[in-house]
């Protein structure tokens, strides 16, 4: 089928829709669908973010929801499936594919709300007024006016965490005329980046990596340096004109049901200031506290042990001996850098590892995200969107062939590893590294140089052992091996992110809003039933005004988003009927 065609072919299949919606048959729309299909939705017909599966799904919710949405306008934008809409409440934008005249995939997501778009192209603010004005009201005595922010007013929100992620939600409040303040414990923007270890680099690809708004200069190398990280994203709280506390610890939350706010003790600077914005969102990373192992004898070891997360770099231990327990990300990376500054490095591996290299996985694995893309005219836009098309239960069958073909092109690579006996997996299913991250968000290394130094043995390694205890002077395993050690580097991961629900709330909270992340995929630590959904993601959650914001450069970017307009509408009072709630099953 052509282009023509396929847009012919979407164009009668909206109609046909729009029809059954128009006349409140929605037996008759549910009929449009496959037996097997999926409709995906984002904030525009739920107020939630959630997919049904299968006609009977997605005939009740249309139920439930058709009256309060009132669906219209369905436009066909172009041959490969996309198209615009309207609801009562605002514009959106969805994506359609067809099996057999079915509907096999169905997308829609909000984009706008009507009477509260951003001021943007024709709309934008003049930055001044011209004539002669008495008394007049400069920008710079708007922002100083913002600088009250929290101290004369309240914030509508408070976003707890001042990362990439905190900015780009900040910069679409900002956008939108939301009120909104970020915290951060840090000094200065950027310095959660830059306080890692001297050699730390992005490992996705610039084009998959920019903010909201203000994409990287095209000169933007393709891995960008943590430091050069940290720089841009203290710039772009001053560009954005962001609202931020650095020096701004959050001690601890509470919400008053009687006044339907929270109440939030930060302390800024030494100094105790407590905030009350109506929603709290929690934008702390998509992980909780660092997960150290306790081991016997770990009192007595004289060297230097701490988590990766505390590492600050190779520097200063040349000729040392030094053992790295994990073997992801951090854990390569902080291997090979010991290694750079001359230092005796042994990795110890305790389960499989899912392994792609870097250039690989940016050539086969992220072709929306490229400068062929950008070249084919596919924006950042576009390749958010239509990565978010795709329903999460079909992602597995789509990504196989990929890790099949990454398996393939990098056998021999894979060899070499195995050799030396690293275990490698790609995943349960072989679904390879994007479900997997989907899943438990940890368990693979993207290789930007490690793996050869394993393979060559330069990077020295133990796999498929557990360490029994600590010595003064030693890491002892349980096959009864000893390995000398001045320095341990724990890269044992994180918990979960609802960790900091927990300890800023209440235990009560956290394991009423239940797990963060994951599918429910009931593969190896994403327990089932399936959701559908990254569990409690840029969602409401169980517990009123509490939202949690976090994950890659990417999807922070792509659903920042989608949380801004769930926050906005509530600002301007409109209803927001949540529909699609999942229940609780996994506590903290």
């Amino acid at each position: 089928m052509n282009i023509q065609e396929k847009s012919l072919a979407t164009s009668r299949w909206l109609g046909n829709f729009a029809e059954a919606l128009d006349r409140g048959d929605t037996a008759a729309a549910a009929a449009l669908f496959s037996k097997t299909s999926y409709w995906r939705d984002l904030v525009a017909f739920t107020w939630n973010i959630v997919t049904f599966e299968g006609r009977a799904a997605i005939a009740d919710m249309l139920k439930a929801r058709l009256a309060d949405v009132q669906p219209r306008s369905f436009v066909v934008d172009s041959g490969d499936g996309w198209f615009s809409f309207e609801t009562e409440v605002g514009r959106g934008r969805g994506h359609l594919r067809l099996k057999d005249g079915k509907a096999w995939t169905f997308f829609t997501a909000l984009t706008e709300l009507k009477g509260f778009e951003e001021k943007t192209g024709l709309t934008r603010e003049m930055g001044t007024e011209h004539g002669a004005i008495r008394d007049r009201v400069t920008w710079t005595d708007r922002r100083n006016a913002d600088a009250g922010l929290g101290l004369s007013h309240q914030p509508f929100v408070l976003i707890v965490g001042g990362g990439q992620g905190g900015m780009g939600l900040g910069a679409r409040l900002k956008r939108l005329g939301v009120p909104a303040l970020i915290v951060d414990r840090h000094p200065r923007p950027g310095d959660a980046w830059r306080k890692r270890y001297k050699s730390l680099c992005l490992h996705d690809p610039v084009w998959y990596d920019h903010l909201p708004y203000l994409p990287f200069p095209e000169h933007w190398p393709v891995y960008t340096p943590k430091d050069k990280m940290g720089d841009w994203l203290e710039a772009y709280t001053r560009i954005m004109e962001l609202d931020y506390w650095s020096s701004a610890m959050c001690k601890r939350a509470a919400w008053d049901e009687a006044k339907r706010q929270w109440a939030v003790e930060v302390e800024r600077e030494g100094r105790p200031v407590t905030l009350r914005p109506r929603h709290l969102v929690l934008a702390t990373g998509m992980s909780g506290f660092p997960e150290v192992p306790r081991f016997r004898g770990a009192e007595r070891f004289k060297g230097v042990q701490h988590h990766s997360s505390q590492h600050a770099g190779g520097e200063g231990w040349g000729g040392k001996r030094c053992v790295v327990v994990g073997s992801n990300n951090s854990a390569h990376d902080i291997a090979a850098d010991l290694w750079e500054h001359g230092a005796q490095v042994t990795m110890l591996q305790r389960s499989p590892t899912l392994v792609a290299r870097s250039e690989t996985l940016a050539r086969i694995g992220r072709p929306l995200y490229s400068e062929e893309a950008v070249r084919a005219g596919v924006t950042t836009e576009l390749a958010d969107f239509t990565a978010a098309s795709w329903p999460y239960a079909l992602q597995p069958e789509a990504a196989r062939p990929v890790t099949a073909q990454m398996k393939k092109d990098d056998a021999e690579f894979y060899a070499r590893l195995q050799a030396a006996g690293f275990m490698l997996t790609f995943g349960e299913d072989e679904s390879g590294i994007g479900q997997m991250y989907m899943r438990r968000g940890a368990g693979y290394y993207i290789d930007v140089g490690a793996s050869d130094l394993i393979a060559d043995g330069q990077i020295k390694l133990r796999s498929g052992v557990e360490i029994d205890h600590l010595t003064e002077t030693a890491v002892v395993l349980k096959d009864g091996s000893e390995l000398p050690a001045d320095l341990v580097v724990y890269a044992t991961g994180y918990g979960s992110m609802n960790q900091w629900a927990a300890a800023l709330i209440s235990r009560e909270v956290a394991d009423k809003v239940g797990k963060c992340w994951g599918l429910g995929s009931g593969t190896a630590k994403d327990p089932g039933p399936w959701e559908g959904e990254l569990r409690n993601m840029w969602k409401p959650t169980a517990q009123q005004g509490l939202w949690f914001h976090g994950g890659n450069l990417a999807q922070s970017r792509h659903y920042s988003r989608f949380l801004a307009l769930q926050l906005k509408a509530r600002l301007e009072g409109l209803a927001t009927p949540v529909y699609g709630r999942m229940p609780v099953h996994h506590r903290v």
